[in-house]
């Protein structure tokens, strides 16, 4: 209940599916504390969907032993990995405004393989007009959920926001690359690729089951290459004009590929079903994946439209604190939006 509850400042928590990412910021958006923990992703993904005790004990020493700066206190904004979470916007009737949570939960039955009574859901009007009504609905199994909520708390923590990570993902790019614009948001992450459609709010939402790894695996079979070294090649060379150009791209050209198709079905399902009329106006690419050189440039040219590197570091200062490598920076973008989180934005009147 609200009248129990008090503003405190709070920290983001991104749980990914290859690892963790702290991040707190003051009002002023200073860093004053952040930490990355990389994990087992079968030990993580068994924790996640099982509940072990690894979560939280990983949770923990990423607290206590892994931050560079301190965190403010105890309260935390979790995200979920996108590719556990359903969000989508829908289009009701405007007499459905009545009996909203009736209407959502009947359309929900229609996209979310999930049965409503094992979902937490929540949902917002985006837009209205003299007819309809667009909402943004997320859900997320009541089982993820309550696992992550348990594991923070083991560790002392207190959850007090748990989002899907596009949805974090967006607060960032809205602030800091021409949000206003309607945008694809192109999140590689370490294993799996999240594809959304950013105008105004997250309209839909996809994904690839490739990322970083995937593209440095590719390389080191194709190259016959150590792992060390193929990680190395991605990062330094990419897809940059240079004499090993054409190995690398062939290497990761079908993975590539791969995320455009889902692009492209995403973009398609955004203007046949949801109707919308906006044009997208750029590809912005965020995530662990995307420091390979010379990717906007691939996206570019086979989704023929402009596509880039998103890097929101302007937002934010360091102050005094030792800043993340230009290597790692893009881990943090989710874990950066999760931070954004006003307090007081957390309890709508």
């Amino acid at each position: 209940m609200k009248f129990f509850y008090r503003d405190k400042a709070l920290f983001g928590l991104e749980i990914s599916q290859t690892g963790l990412r702290a991040m707190a910021l003051d009002k002023r958006r200073k860093v004053i504390g952040y930490g990355n923990l990389d994990l087992d992703p079968l030990k993580l993904e068994e924790s996640i969907t099982q509940g072990t005790d690894f979560l939280h004990d990983m949770i923990k020493l990423l607290c206590e032993e892994k931050i560079i700066g301190h965190l403010p206190g105890s309260r935390v904004a979790l995200s979920v990995p996108t590719s556990r979470t359903f969000t989508r916007s829908l289009t009701l009737p405007l007499s459905a405004e009545e009996n909203l949570l009736d209407a959502i939960q009947l359309e929900s039955e229609q996209y979310i393989p999930v049965a409503a009574a094992d979902l937490y859901m929540d949902f917002s009007i985006i837009s209205r007009n003299s007819e309809n009504l667009e909402v943004l609905l997320c859900a997320v199994p009541k089982r993820i959920v309550n696992i992550l909520v348990d594991a923070c708390q083991a560790a002392r923590l207190e959850p007090v926001l748990v989002e899907p990570a596009i949805i974090s993902l967006a607060r960032v790019i809205h602030e800091t690359e021409e949000g206003h614009l309607p945008t694809v948001i192109v999140d590689i992450g370490a294993a799996s690729t999240d594809i959304a459609i950013h105008d105004q709010a997250i309209r839909v939402t996809g994904g690839a089951p490739v990322g970083g790894h995937t593209f440095t695996l590719s390389i080191s079979k194709q190259m016959k290459i150590s792992l060390d070294a193929a990680h190395q090649l991605k990062i330094r060379s990419g897809l940059a004009i240079g004499p090993k150009q054409e190995k690398l791209r062939r290497a990761v050209k079908p993975h590539l590929d791969q995320i455009v198709t889902e692009i492209r079905k995403v973009i398609r399902y955004y203007a046949e079903r949801i109707g919308s009329k906006s044009k997208i106006e750029q590809v912005l690419i965020v995530g662990g994946g995307s420091n390979m050189p010379g990717i906007g440039d691939y996206f570019t040219e086979a989704l023929m439209m402009p596509a880039r590197i998103g890097s929101p570091w302007q937002l934010l200062d360091f102050n005094k604190l030792t800043q993340p490598t230009k290597t790692f920076r893009s881990r943090y973008v989710t874990a950066i939006g999760l931070a954004m989180t006003l307090p007081e934005e957390i309890w709508n009147d």
